[in-house]
């Protein structure tokens, strides 16, 4: 989602499902530290104040972006019902950001499609360290929340599915 426009951590919280309950796994980048720990932030603070108890967030460290996907992986396989993962990769001088970003967003996808357990998309790619700055809890907001609400919505989807509560239809 474009952020030139929109907030990360502008939401209508009466949007927002009971997380009561829910057990929720966040895989944290090392790598660019004091952006990712402002993410692991948000995320933390967001699921608390949606009703996610504080022993039901289980938070581990890996060392950067390209490792989140074998942690997420690891993750599901936890008792939780969602894995938030976070990293943050600002360009530099040669591509390797790029590579990084393609690896770590096809493993996370893949991570979806393939396992019961929702894998969010944290992961923070910027030009430089300001607009990573902005993105975690700058002009921006925090990408942390926004990865939360979505954990928090993604494990009511897959509750109601579960349960074959009333769809919407349009």
């Amino acid at each position: 989602m474009a952020t030139k426009n929109h907030n990360l951590s502008d939401y209508d919280i009466n949007t927002v499902p009971d997380a009561t309950g829910m057990k929720v796994g966040i895989v944290v980048a090392e790598w660019n530290e004091n952006i990712t720990a402002e993410l692991l932030n948000g995320a933390k603070e967001t699921l608390i104040k949606s009703g996610v108890k504080t022993q039901d967030i289980t938070v581990m460290t890996v060392p950067g972006s390209f490792e989140l996907v074998y942690g997420a992986s690891q993750m599901v396989k936890a008792d939780v019902d969602a894995v938030i993962a976070l990293g943050c990769v600002i360009r530099g001088e040669t591509p390797h950001d790029r590579y990084i970003c393609q690896g770590v967003t096809y493993g996370l996808a893949r991570l979806n499609a393939v396992q019961d357990v929702p894998v969010i998309y944290g992961l923070i790619t910027t030009l430089d360290m300001r607009q990573a700055e902005d993105r975690a809890g700058g002009r921006l907001g925090n990408k942390g929340d926004e990865c939360a609400i979505t954990a928090i919505k993604m494990v009511d989807f897959k509750r109601k599915i579960e349960s074959n509560a009333p769809r919407m239809t349009f």
